[in-house]
């Protein structure tokens, strides 16, 4: 009880401070983008399942349109995925090896970030934890029914519907069942194919929108993934893969995990508890490192397996800190490390304020620069229209960039029912969810008893397109030195008119180039 206490306190303390931190930054561009999906709720989107835009829709509705509204749900999601990894490592070995694996799992810098910014990460990571607490519950009571086995296919679908990587947890209940001789009996049991049933229920939502959507995003994860250009054996690229995961995980923590999984796994056959939790982990680990021999996965994308892997670390070095004190200090050593790259990765600044220069770009530089770049930018518009008497629409080189401006944007301007604030540059194939909402390169009925002094038609039915003959503008990073072949053609002329930087210690972390696009005409097809 002492122990359970101790770590309520430690998670609700920790929870009070990132509540308190939310609105102290800008959002990540992410956080715009899924903030924009909140806005137009829908099944799925283009690359991802519909759960983290409507908990974002959740938030705002009750908090507002801020930084605060958005992120509110990511602390939360932390707290909630400790404190069922506490309780699962509890049931499974004791108390204090629970203690330490929440308090390695909230040491670590990338779970640290996932529970500040509100992106598909912090949702995935809690159903998972709690699918996998569900599923031990099953394993407690087998060959008995359990009701754990139905709870266990909506916390996966759940999962599935925020991270669509969500779905290796079957492949890990699969295995551990295939694996440990007396859960095999369950395959003919119903409790496993109501699991089943249940996640398939969650699946249609996100498959009936890409059915209807030519199944996009399978291109995309194929491209992201780097197997739609071309496939390849790189081993460099392994190498990055397993060098990246060192700072986002924290050095001394993430190779403490790594020795601990490869000096269990020759043991995990003959122990079910570290079997069922090698097997919760590795999947998700496998299935990334194969990829990264064609190209180099992202550390965050494999981060489903590190909890159970944590609390397996846990397990494993837990009698050696208790023989020697040499690893208590290494332990110790460990965990602060983390702590000081966690505060580090949300606030780099530290590290400035006392002298320390940093010239590469830094986690926190993500969510810095936006808002006053975009102020900068809404008043210049305003000062150009009241010049030149003409209202200007908007346009963006980038979706982050796009997103960004449309939430921090005071006059949204929406040029129609579902139409960003700010556009991207047209284009005929689809890259990202904004091909998918109302553009300015489109054609649209005209509205019966609207004038078309130009006669617009498009194939055989009667259409306009509402932008032809008016002017934008168009936003890009000050980096390009050129401006898109789209924007060229698709505009009588386009001058550079304003360059906007914002600087932050004496560093310029955004700079933006304004052209004024005159006259819009629509592209040939």
């Amino acid at each position: 009880m002492k122990i359970e206490r101790a770590i309520w306190f430690f998670i609700i303390a920790i929870t009070v401070l990132r509540l308190a931190l939310l609105g102290a930054t800008d959002l990540e561009f992410d956080e715009a983008h899924y903030w924009m999906w909140s806005q137009r709720l829908e099944p799925a989107y283009f690359s991802k399942g519909p759960g983290v835009a409507f908990a974002i829709r959740a938030s705002t509705m009750i908090f507002g349109d801020n930084e605060f509204g958005v992120r509110f749900f990511s602390p939360l999601l932390g707290a909630g995925t400790s404190l069922l990894l506490f309780y699962l490592g509890r049931r499974m070995f004791n108390a204090q090896t629970a203690l330490w694996a929440v308090i390695g799992l909230n040491a670590t810098p990338i779970f640290n970030i996932g529970s500040f910014v509100m992106t598909i990460d912090p949702l995935s990571i809690f159903f998972w934890v709690a699918a996998m607490f569900s599923f031990w519950r099953v394993v407690e009571t087998s060959p008995k029914f359990s009701w754990s086995w139905p709870l266990t296919g909506a916390l996966i679908g759940l999962g599935f519907l925020c991270k669509y990587t969500n779905v290796f947890e079957l492949v890990s209940i699969i295995v551990i069942l295939a694996l440990i001789p007396k859960l095999r009996v369950e395959f003919r049991r119903p409790g496993f194919y109501l699991m089943l049933l249940i996640f398939a229920a969650c699946c249609v939502p996100p498959a009936r929108w890409n059915q209807q959507h030519a199944w996009v995003t399978i291109g995309h994860l194929k491209s992201r993934g780097g197997v739609a250009q071309s496939l390849g054996f790189h081993p460099l690229e392994f190498l990055k893969f397993i060098g990246e995961h060192f700072l986002p995980y924290s050095p001394l923590l993430f190779l403490g995990v790594a020795i601990a999984v490869i000096a269990v796994w020759k043991r995990a056959q003959q122990q079910p508890r570290r079997l069922f939790l090698m097997w919760f982990g590795l999947p998700v680990f496998t299935f990334y490192a194969l990829l990264s021999f064609n190209k180099a996965a992202a550390p965050n994308w494999d981060a489903l397996a590190f909890p159970s892997f944590a609390l397996l670390a846990v397990a494993f070095w837990q009698p050696h800190l208790e023989a020697k004190p040499v690893w208590r200090v290494l332990g110790g050593c460990a965990l602060g490390l983390g702590i000081i790259t966690s505060v580090l990765a949300l606030d780099s600044d530290m590290l400035r304020n006392v002298g320390i220069e940093i010239k590469r770009r830094d986690p926190s530089d993500g969510w810095r620069g936006w808002k006053s770049a975009t102020v900068a930018l809404e008043t210049f518009r305003v000062k150009f229209e009241r010049e030149t008497e003409e209202k200007f629409f908007l346009i963006a080189d980038e979706r982050d960039r796009a997103s960004e401006i449309s939430f921090y944007l005071h006059e949204k301007r929406r040029q129609g029912p579902g139409h960003p604030p700010c556009y991207i540059v047209e284009s005929q194939d689809v890259v990202n969810q904004f091909s998918f909402w109302p553009r300015y390169d489109e054609f649209v009925e005209l509205p019966r008893g609207a004038p078309n002094p130009e006669e617009q038609t498009y194939t055989e039915e009667g259409g306009v397109n509402l932008f032809q003959g008016r002017s934008a503008l168009y936003i890009q990073d000050a980096g390009r030195k050129n401006i898109p072949h789209n924007i060229q053609r698709g505009f009588s002329s386009a001058e550079r008119v304003a360059r906007i930087e914002v600087h932050h210690l004496g560093r310029l972390i955004r700079s933006w180039d304004v052209y004024v696009c005159l006259r819009y005409r629509t592209l040939p097809l």
